[in-house]
C-alpha cells in the first residue's frame, strides 16, 4: 500500500512538471527558486554541490534556494513540489480568461499590451507588479510592437504604462542571467540587443509620443530625447541613476540631454543622478507638457486623437525633416554609448553595486 502511494506521488510529481512547463504567466523569481529546490530535493536529495561565487547570482540563489531545504525528505519534496504547483493553477487557468478585445488587440506579447484604434497604435508596458521593468522580453517584444507600428495604417504611436509606474528601467535580473560564455558574452549581448532597441527609437518613422503617467527611470527616461512630443501627469518624476549603479548614460541621452537643457543640466541628472520632477523637467525641456493628474488621461487623449486627424503624409513628412539630419548623428551616439556600456557592464564597480542592490532589494 506504501508503495502504491509512493507510485501515486511519484506520477503527481510528473504531472505537476508538466503543468509548470504549461503555466503562460511567469510566477516570479521567488516561486520559481521554491520550485526549483523542491525538484532538486525531490530527485537528488538535499543539497551536495559547492556552493557558487558570490558574482554567480543566479547559481548562488538556486543554491541557497536548495540548501535550505536541509534534509527534507525525497517523498515531502515531492508533495510540497506537487502542493506549490497546485496554488498557480488558478493563474494557470486565468492566464487565458482576458477581456475577449484586449486579446484580439494585444496577441502575441507578454509584457505589453498593443492597442490600434482612432487612428492610435498604444504600446503599454503591462509589468505593473514590477513597476514596469524592462527585462529582455519586453525589450524583444517592444521592438516587435515598434516595427509593426511603423507599417499599420496609425497614424501616430503612443507609449504608456499600466499601473502606477511608467517604467522603473533596465530590469537588473538581467544581469543575472549568465550564459555559457560567460559574463563576457553576456556584456557583449546585451550591448548588442540595447544598440538594436534604441536603433528601432531612432528610426521610427511616425510621429512618437510618450505618455508619462508614473515616476519613470533610467532607460525609460533616456529615450524621451528621442520622442517627438512627451506628455506627464504631475505625479510624475524623471530619474537616472547611473553613478550609482557604476554605469554610464544611454538612450542617446549623452547627446540629446545636453541639447535639450544644457550641458550643465544634463550632467546634473545624468552624472549625479538628480531626480526630477514633472515641472522640472518641463522647464527644461525634455516634457512637452505636465496635466494634473487627476484630469490627466482624459486630456491627453482628447488631444492625442485630434492629433491622429491630421493628414498622415503631411506628419510623416514633417518629421523626417525635422529628424534626417541628426538619424546618422544619434547611430553613431548609440553605438559608441553601447560600447562604453559594455566595459562598464565588466567593471568590479558595476557588479558590486547590481549585486549591493539585488541584495538590498532582496531584503524588502
Amino acid at each position: 500500500m506504501n508503495r502504491t502511494a509512493m507510485r501515486a506521488s511519484q506520477k503527481d510529481f510528473e504531472n505537476s512538471m508538466n503543468q509548470v512547463k504549461l503555466l503562460k504567466k511567469d510566477p516570479g523569481n521567488e516561486v520559481k527558486l521554491k520550485l526549483y529546490a523542491l525538484y532538486k530535493q525531490a530527485t537528488e536529495g538535499p543539497c551536495n554541490m559547492p556552493k557558487p561565487g558570490v558574482f554567480d547570482l543566479i547559481n548562488k540563489a538556486k543554491w541557497d534556494a536548495w540548501n535550505a531545504l536541509g534534509s527534507l525528505p525525497k517523498e515531502a519534496a515531492r508533495q510540497n513540489y506537487v502542493d506549490l504547483v497546485s496554488s498557480l493553477s488558478p493563474s494557470l487557468e486565468s492566464s487565458s480568461q482576458v477581456e475577449p478585445g484586449t486579446d484580439r488587440k494585444s496577441t502575441g506579447f507578454e509584457t505589453l499590451v498593443v492597442t490600434s484604434e482612432d487612428g492610435i497604435t498604444k504600446i503599454m508596458f503591462n509589468r505593473p507588479k514590477k513597476k514596469n521593468a524592462i527585462n529582455t522580453e519586453m525589450y524583444h517584444e517592444i521592438m516587435r510592437a515598434l516595427k509593426a507600428a511603423s507599417k499599420d495604417d496609425s497614424i501616430i504611436t503612443v507609449l504608456t504604462g499600466n499601473g502606477d509606474y511608467y517604467s522603473s528601467g533596465n530590469d537588473l535580473t538581467n544581469f543575472t542571467d549568465i550564459p555559457p560564455g560567460g559574463v563576457e558574452e553576456k556584456a557583449r549581448n546585451n550591448a548588442v540587443l540595447l544598440r538594436e532597441f534604441v536603433g528601432c527609437f531612432i528610426d521610427f518613422p511616425k510621429p512618437l509620443i510618450a505618455v508619462v503617467n508614473g515616476p519613470a527611470v533610467g532607460i525609460s527616461v533616456t529615450l524621451l530625447g528621442l520622442f517627438d512630443a512627451v506628455y506627464a501627469s504631475d505625479r510624475a518624476t524623471f530619474h537616472t541613476p547611473f553613478s550609482h549603479l557604476g554605469q554610464s548614460p544611454e538612450g542617446c541621452s549623452s547627446y540629446t540631454f545636453p541639447k535639450i537643457m544644457s550641458p550643465a543640466k544634463a550632467t546634473e541628472m545624468l552624472i549625479f543622478g538628480k531626480k526630477l520632477t514633472a515641472g522640472e523637467a518641463c522647464a527644461q525641456g525634455l516634457v512637452t507638457e505636465v496635466f494634473p493628474d487627476s484630469t490627466f488621461q482624459k486630456e491627453v487623449w482628447t488631444r492625442l486623437k485630434a492629433f491622429a486627424k491630421l493628414p498622415p503624409n503631411a506628419l510623416r513628412i514633417s518629421k523626417e525633416v525635422i529628424r534626417k539630419r541628426e538619424r546618422e548623428k544619434l547611430h553613431a551616439v548609440n553605438a559608441e554609448e553601447c560600447n562604453v556600456l559594455q566595459g562598464r557592464w565588466l567593471s568590479d564597480e558595476c557588479t558590486n553595486a547590481v549585486v549591493n542592490f539585488l541584495s538590498r532589494k532582496s531584503k524588502l
